[in-house]
């Protein structure tokens, strides 16, 4: 495939086949992705790859976080309200996603399920986990981690892997840092689901939008 295809077909894959992803692909993919741009090519990032029995104790415990009501505590402050627009298209997204699964938007306890699995990572192998120096501006640091996070998506699509950012792997920071050595002087940015996609469940196939080139695009000149 060519780039352009790779970023096409590239999507957040909402359900994984259990298939170990093999740690040299694994190494192979992040080997490319430090290549990412970074300001003044500081390269901030720090990665923690969860997979196996560790993986399987932070998937139970943070689904036991959610089940208990416990309150979310990411260390990147996450957005409370969205210009209406934007917030359009997020709630557009999870209608196509309840609409995949089945769910009519009256079933609370199916919502709270699919939550569930959320938090379980839609059941992916791997777990990564991004940090970065906590005495560093957090928004530009996490400007740099976007930039990593995207070239190591598109080489995992290029090689046949799936992907899902999720900021419900973060919500208990503390979790991670059990599992993990994770510093105290770090701040945990975000995860990524990593493994191969079920191919056969509709919630993977879904159609996607995006925003019209002349809704962004401001030309001058």
């Amino acid at each position: 495939m060519d780039i352009r295809e790779i970023i096409l077909q590239r999507r957040s894959i909402r359900r994984f086949r259990p298939d170990p992803v093999p740690p040299d692909l694994l190494r192979e993919l992040l080997d490319l992705a430090r290549w990412s741009p970074s300001w003044g090519n500081t390269q901030p990032w720090q990665v923690y790859v969860l997979t196996g029995e560790p993986l399987e104790r932070f998937r139970q415990a943070n689904q036991e976080q959610l089940r208990n009501g416990v309150v979310p505590a990411p260390e990147i402050e996450m957005p409370q309200e969205w210009p209406a627009t934007l917030k359009s298209r997020y709630v557009g997204v999870g209608k196509d996603v309840l609409t995949a699964l089945a769910i009519p938007r009256e079933d609370k306890a199916a919502r709270i399920r699919y939550t569930l699995d959320m938090f379980g990572l839609f059941g992916a192998p791997c777990l990564i986990v991004v940090c970065v120096p906590a005495a560093l501006p957090r928004a530009y640091a996490a400007l740099d981690v976007g930039l990593f996070l995207q070239t190591f998506c598109l080489a995992a699509a290029a090689r046949g892997l799936a992907t899902c950012a999720l900021a419900a792997s973060v919500n208990y920071p503390q979790l991670i840092r059990r599992l993990a050595p994770v510093p105290e002087d770090a701040t945990i940015v975000i995860g990524a689901a990593v493994g191969y996609p079920d191919a056969d469940v509709p919630v993977n196939r879904f159609s996607r939008s995006r925003a019209g080139l002349d809704e962004f695009a401001v030309w001058v000149g």
